[in-house]
C-alpha cells in the first residue's frame, strides 16, 4: 500500500495542473514548464516523466460549451441547502497515459534521489491528466486589451489609502498590501489571497477596490519568506515555491494577517473576510475550514478544501466560476454535497463564456463582462455577511 500521507496535497496538485495547463495551451515554454512542475514535485526526472505522460501536447481540445464542461449557462446563484450530488470524479476517468505515466515516474524516482514517491507522481498524474481544457492568467501586470473603463482603482485615488505593509507572523516577519478607506470610520477586513503568481499588482489592485467599497483589506504575500514576490528572481519558481509550503503555514499567514488587521483603530474586529483567486480561492477554501472567526469567504475558481473538513466551516461562502472551467468545475458536485449535508451557508455563481481566471485583467482568459457582473455580487456577498 502506497503512503497516502506522502502524497501531493490538494494545493500542490493544483500548482501542478495549471503549469500542464499553461504548457498545452502555448502559454508556457517546456523548460518554464518542467520548472514549474519540478519546483513542486521535487526533481527534474520526474517533471520530465510527469510531463511526457500529459498528453496531446501539441494538439488541446478545442473548449467545450457550458453544457460540455456539465455546468449551467447561468450567473444566478443556486439556492442552500443543496440537493445530493455525485462525488467529483465518479463519472471521469483517467486516460490510458496515466498508467504509462505511473510506471515511468516510478522509474525515475529510482534514479533520481530527490524525486517524490511513486504515490506522489501517481496522484499528481491522475488529477493532470484529466480533461484538460483551460488556461490560466499570464504573470503579466499589464491590463488586457478591453479592461473596462472605471475598473481599475489608482494608488492614488484620494478617496482610498493603500501601501505597502510589515507585520508580525508566526515564525517571520510578513509582508502585505494594505488598502483601506480614508477619513474618520471603522470599517469590516478583508483578507485577500493572490494567485499562483504571487502578490502581483492585478492583487494590489482588487485590495483598492475593496477599499473603495468600505473595507480594509489586506493581501498576504505568501513569499515574505523568500523576501515577497518581487524579490524572486525568476516568476516561473514561484509555483514551486508556494508548492514546498505547508497549507497550515499558509492558514497560519493570515491568521496573522488577520490579527494585525484587528489590532487596527480603524477596523471593526468581529466581522472578517476572506476572498481569494485561482490558487487564492483554493487557500480561501482552507482557511474558512480553519479561521472560525471569518463571516464571509468568496473563493474565485479555487480547488475544493478536505473534503472532511467541511463541517468545521462557520463562513457564508459564494465561490465563484467560468461556464468553461471544466477542470475546476468538476469540484462543484462534491462540495455542493458537502455544504448542504453540513447545512452551511453556500452559493455559487458560474458565468456563462467565462474561463478560468476570467476575474484577471492581466491575463489571456480576462472577460469583462464575466468579471463585473462577479465582482457586484462579491461585493454584494460581503456586504450582506459583514456590513449588515
Amino acid at each position: 500500500m502506497p503512503d497516502e500521507s506522502r502524497e501531493l496535497n490538494h494545493l500542490q496538485r493544483y500548482l501542478v495542473e495549471e503549469a500542464v495547463e499553461d504548457f498545452q495551451h502555448g502559454q508556457l515554454t517546456r523548460r518554464q514548464t518542467l520548472k514549474m512542475i519540478a519546483g513542486v514535485l521535487g526533481s527534474l526526472a520526474a517533471a520530465n516523466t510527469f510531463l511526457a505522460a500529459c498528453a496531446p501536447l501539441t494538439q488541446p481540445a478545442p473548449p467545450p460549451t457550458a453544457a460540455a464542461a456539465g455546468s449551467p449557462a447561468a450567473a444566478a446563484p443556486a439556492a442552500s441547502p443543496l440537493p445530493s450530488a455525485s462525488p467529483v470524479g465518479a463519472a471521469t476517468t483517467a486516460p490510458a497515459t496515466a498508467a504509462a505515466a505511473t510506471a515511468a515516474a516510478t522509474a525515475a524516482t529510482t534514479t533520481a534521489p530527490a524525486a517524490p514517491t511513486p504515490a506522489q507522481v501517481a496522484q499528481a498524474t491522475r488529477v493532470a491528466t484529466q480533461a484538460v481544457i483551460t488556461t490560466t492568467a499570464t504573470a503579466s501586470t499589464q491590463p488586457a486589451p478591453g479592461v473596462a473603463p472605471g475598473v481599475r482603482v489608482s494608488p492614488d485615488d484620494p478617496a482610498i489609502s493603500a501601501g505597502d505593509v510589515q507585520f508580525p507572523g508566526q515564525d517571520v516577519t510578513l509582508l502585505g498590501y494594505l488598502a483601506r478607506p480614508k477619513g474618520d470610520g471603522r470599517f469590516p477586513p478583508v483578507l485577500v489571497c493572490h494567485e499562483n503568481r504571487g502578490l502581483t499588482d492585478y492583487i494590489k489592485d482588487v485590495t483598492r477596490r475593496l477599499a473603495k467599497t468600505g473595507y480594509a483589506a489586506l493581501a498576504v504575500d505568501l513569499l515574505s519568506r523568500q523576501g515577497g514576490t518581487a524579490k524572486v528572481a525568476d516568476p516561473n519558481s514561484i509555483p514551486g515555491l508556494l508548492g514546498k509550503m505547508a497549507p497550515d503555514q499558509m492558514v497560519g499567514d493570515f491568521q496573522s494577517g488577520l490579527a494585525y488587521l484587528q489590532g487596527q483603530p480603524y477596523v471593526i474586529k468581529d466581522r472578517p473576510g476572506m476572498i481569494g483567486f485561482c490558487f487564492g480561492g483554493g487557500v480561501t477554501w482552507l482557511a474558512a475550514t480553519r479561521i472560525q472567526a471569518l463571516r464571509a469567504a468568496v473563493p474565485f475558481y479555487g480547488p475544493n478544501p478536505p473534503l472532511s473538513d467541511v463541517p468545521n466551516i462557520q463562513a457564508a461562502v459564494l465561490a465563484i466560476y467560468g461556464a468553461l472551467d471544466q477542470r475546476i468545475d468538476a469540484g462543484i458536485p462534491a462540495i455542493e454535497q458537502a455544504m448542504g449535508q453540513n447545512k452551511k451557508f453556500y452559493e455559487k455563481i458560474i458565468e456563462p463564456d467565462a474561463n478560468h481566471a476570467f476575474h484577471n485583467d492581466t491575463g489571456a482568459n480576462y472577460n469583462p463582462q464575466a468579471a463585473q457582473d462577479a465582482w457586484a455580487k462579491a461585493v454584494a456577498w460581503l456586504d450582506k455577511y459583514l456590513k449588515a
